[in-house]
């Protein structure tokens, strides 16, 4: 099984999770979403798979390319 690293595309701070690790993604659903120059920004899963993990917190402020979670496919 291969895996996945979803990066942040912007600087910013998490605002909300709004997947849990074992959860099942479809193509572009929501993993969580980023709070950046107060808009909030929804990071998506780029391939249908399985989330494996989550590497950061809720209140995590985050750069540019920064690995979110990882998914398994």
């Amino acid at each position: 099984m291969s895996t996945i690293e979803v990066e942040s595309e912007v600087a910013g701070k998490v605002w909300k999770i709004e997947a849990a690790v074992g959860d099942a993604l479809a193509e572009e659903a929501t993993i969580l979403i980023l709070e950046s120059m107060k808009m909030e920004i929804p990071v998506l899963a780029p391939e249908a798979g399985k989330l494996a993990k989550i590497l950061v917190a809720e209140g995590d402020v985050v750069d540019e390319g920064r690995v979110l979670a990882i998914i398994e496919v």
